[in-house]
């Protein structure tokens, strides 16, 4: 029997929602061609994926560190999980999957190496250096705004200058709040007022689905993950089995996985949604949700390897935001009597001051680099900033990589 869902096309962002103008306004408009068959989406969707900051996800945790084995997840794959449910959901509501694909594949753009405990060391260090906050869905902000560049029609470096709906969707993304049912705000404002994630709704439904896709998309493949370390054990398993078979009897523990998880959670949101209530999961759906998080975070994110791993990263971080800390105020200086010896460090940090600072503004004209600069690393909270911002683009690898290069001799 053919299933009947709910539509959406009346909330849909598109130019028939009075919230259109503002859902495609930019901060500064983009260069174009005479013919572009592109949205404004899809094409913020594509700058988003050629941005060296989107390559970085692949060597970035998603919940376990630096990981050897090819068929365990990386963020990368994450954002992709994401986004391929919230393309699902959105088609089944008839959303506009353009929008949701952008939000999607941008949402974790800013998160830190070494998944949700480098953003809390990062936290940490902001907050002991009196520096700004750090959380993810504002650096993925920072970033997509601030940081990430392409090369124009003439190879000159702009930023990314993406749309008002896709910006607001990113820094509204966060999946970690648990919420049974949300709906869109009505109110369109500065983002950098947000003074927490996940505590405000995006300005569309298209952002809601990305929102509610994001904790859809990793409870079941951090589960699958976990079995292929061994992390689980029997009695664990049983344990998972219990609390998933109180609501889908039909389940068997072999069939716990990601793609059976993630279709009963879609089915059962499409099915739930109005545009009356908005994007709504059913007592029982959002309750065996809830059980299942908990249950990884008991068994797998706190699990003893993990948190063994949590104090290296901590010294990983903490040693490589100290090394370039000392280099203020004579930075130049500083960099050029050590470039020597911590050749791979020095020579992405430099190049990331002359992007994005006064440290070389003859060299950065030659470089062809038309990005805002937004350090004045004459003051030191400036120059600490940009520090917390390098080492937040930084994959796992490349941090454990320059961690290695600042001990050895």
């Amino acid at each position: 029997m053919d299933i009947i869902f709910p539509d959406f096309s009346k909330v849909k962002m598109d130019k028939n929602n009075p919230k259109w103008e503002q859902a495609i306004s930019r901060i500064e408009p983009i260069y174009s061609k005479p013919y572009d068959p592109r949205s404004p989406f899809e094409r913020d969707m594509q700058r988003i994926m050629h941005s060296q900051g989107y390559r970085r996800l692949k060597n970035k945790t998603q919940v376990f560190f630096a990981p050897h084995n090819d068929h365990v997840c990386t963020r990368i794959e994450h954002v992709t999980h994401v986004a391929s449910v919230a393309e699902t959901i959105a088609k089944l509501l008839n959303l506009n999957l353009d929008l949701v694909r952008a939000i999607a594949i941008g949402h974790d753009i800013g998160h830190a190496p070494f998944g949700h405990h480098g953003e809390t060391v990062l936290q940490n260090i902001a907050e002991q250096n009196n520096l700004h906050e750090f959380w993810h869905e504002n650096n993925s902000l920072r970033f997509i705004d601030k940081i990430e560049t392409l090369p124009d029609y003439d190879g000159v470096q702009q930023n990314l200058d993406l749309t008002y709906a896709v910006r607001d969707g990113i820094v509204c993304h966060c999946g970690e709040i648990d919420e049974r049912y949300i709906k869109p705000r009505e109110e369109m404002f500065d983002l950098y007022t947000i003074q927490k994630g996940g505590k405000l709704g995006a300005y569309t439904y298209e952002g809601c689905v990305v929102k509610i896709s994001d904790k859809i998309g990793y409870i079941g493949r951090d589960i699958e993950d976990a079995c292929t370390y061994g992390i689980l054990t029997d009695k664990n398993l049983k344990e998972l089995l219990d609390i998933v078979c109180t609501t889908y009897p039909d389940i068997k523990l072999s069939e716990i996985n990601t793609t059976v998880l993630i279709h009963k959670f879609i089915m059962d949101l499409c099915q739930n949604s109005s545009t009356e209530t908005g994007l709504c999961f059913s007592d029982d759906c959002y309750n065996v949700m809830n059980l299942i998080k908990k249950f990884n975070y008991k068994n797998i994110y706190y699990h003893p390897r993990i948190l063994r791993f949590k104090k290296y990263a901590t010294l990983v971080l903490e040693t490589i935001f100290e090394k370039l800390s000392e280099y203020y105020p004579d930075i130049k200086g500083n960099i050029a009597k050590e470039k020597q010896l911590y050749p791979k460090l020095l020579k992405e940090f430099e190049e990331w001051l002359i992007k994005y600072s006064d440290y070389d503004l003859a060299l950065k004209t030659g470089k062809k680099l038309a990005n805002k600069q937004i350090y004045n690393i004459s003051e030191e909270t400036d120059y600490k900033n940009a520090i917390i911002d390098f080492i937040s683009g930084m994959s796992d690898n490349f941090a454990i990589d320059v961690y290695n290069e600042l001990i050895s001799f």
